[in-house]
Parts: structure tokens; C-alpha cells; sequence
């Protein structure tokens, strides 16, 4: 993992730590929540394409969208979230709690 991706990592643990968790109640539409999201994303593609991943990941989340469980695509696609893409089709990744 490259030393960008690294602190693109701890900007987000600092924020996880010291802004989200001011909140009263979580408030988070999808599953992970974003800043999860966009550590995972940054683990696995790096700085750069992490990066863009966990920016849409963040343009999505909005009022009305209707959340859900998203987890990171196993391909990179900055059009996974398209039918016509295909790479919806792709497994789950994030285990049932029944197959931990």
C-alpha cells in the first residue's frame, strides 16, 4: 500500500474518531457506512483509484437515495453501480452475520 493511500487511511480513522462519533445517533443510509467504505476501497485499489471510489461513494449518499448494503467492487469499475455494466452481478462481500 502505497504512503498516499496510508494517509488517506488515518484522515478517515481521525475522522471516524473525532467527528462521527459526536453523533447522538448513527445516521449512515448504507452498509458499510462511507468512511468504511473508503478504507476498504483505499486498501484494496490504492490511493488513486480508492480515492475516486470512496468520492462517489460519497456523491451517492444523499437525502434521497434509499441506501443499502454496498460494499466495495471486486473489480475495479467506476461504472460498477450501472445495470448495463454487468459487475452488479458480482458475489457479496460483506459476510452474513450466519457466516462468521
Amino acid at each position: 500500500m502505497s504512503m498516499a493511500a496510508r494517509g488517506m487511511i488515518r484522515a478517515v480513522r481521525w475522522y471516524q474518531r473525532h467527528w462521527s462519533v459526536n453523533r447522538a445517533v448513527p445516521c449512515c443510509r448504507y452498509y458499510p457506512s462511507c468512511s468504511n467504505y473508503a478504507i476498504e476501497a483505499l486498501r484494496r485499489y490504492g490511493a488513486w483509484r480508492g480515492g475516486v471510489l470512496a468520492v462517489l461513494r460519497l456523491l451517492r449518499c444523499r437525502p434521497w437515495s434509499r441506501g443499502g448494503i454496498d460494499d466495495v467492487p471486486q473489480r475495479y469499475s467506476v461504472l460498477y453501480r450501472f445495470r448495463w455494466s454487468k459487475a452488479h452481478e458480482e458475489p457479496r462481500l460483506t459476510p452474513l452475520p450466519v457466516d462468521k
